[in-house]
């Protein structure tokens, strides 16, 4: 009878030396952390990005886009960028004039790149048929709307509304051409 009371115990210890050499060997492990990340693996936040110099480019289109985790705005210049300006703001403003840009959505973001949309002869570089549109944002998932702010002194802004104040990125890339591209990406989640 005494046997018998030890089979399941060497059972017992075999079993655990099995779970034991299965999570050594990683075959028990859980999943690494970024494959179950709701939110993309952003490390984003919402606070002001700046760069306070000056872009002898001038701002010659702006469009939007949408991304699995996050909606993109660009600014297209002729040229290198080089200063900018992106935040969240209580309210976007006109350039020049202060005049408050209306915008749907929860939260606002002005943009303002540091070029001109004029040319030395003071001629239009980028001048939107509809100024409140500036892209069709319907059915995004953070944007609501894209505006032209205008360009005054130098400097050139957009004001986007958004569904929430949620984490923004800014990036200069190149191209196309001798051109480069201003770029704001917002994030569905936080």
């Amino acid at each position: 009878m005494a046997a018998s009371k030890k089979v399941p115990l060497k059972k017992f210890q075999a079993l655990i030396a099995a779970v034991l050499m299965a999570v050594g060997l990683g075959v028990l492990a859980p999943a690494p952390a970024a494959a179950a990340d709701p939110y993309c693996g952003q490390a984003w936040g919402s606070l002001a990005k700046t760069d306070p110099a000056m872009s002898q480019a001038k701002v010659v289109d702006v469009r939007t886009g949408q991304h699995y985790c996050f909606d993109r705005l660009v600014i297209n210049l002729n040229g290198k960028v080089a200063g900018y300006t992106v935040r969240y703001v209580p309210q976007v403003v006109q350039d020049g004039s202060g005049v408050p840009i209306p915008l749907r959505g929860q939260a606002f973001i002005q943009v303002t790149v540091n070029a001109p949309a004029y040319d030395d002869a003071g001629k239009p570089t980028y001048n939107p048929a509809n100024k409140n549109e500036l892209s069709n944002v319907t059915g995004y998932q953070t944007f609501r709307q894209v505006a032209w702010a205008g360009s005054f002194e130098g400097y050139s802004s957009l004001g986007v509304g958004v569904r929430a104040r949620l984490p923004f990125r800014v990036l200069s890339l190149p191209g196309p051409d001798a051109g480069s591209r201003l770029v704001v990406d917002v994030a569905h989640f936080w």
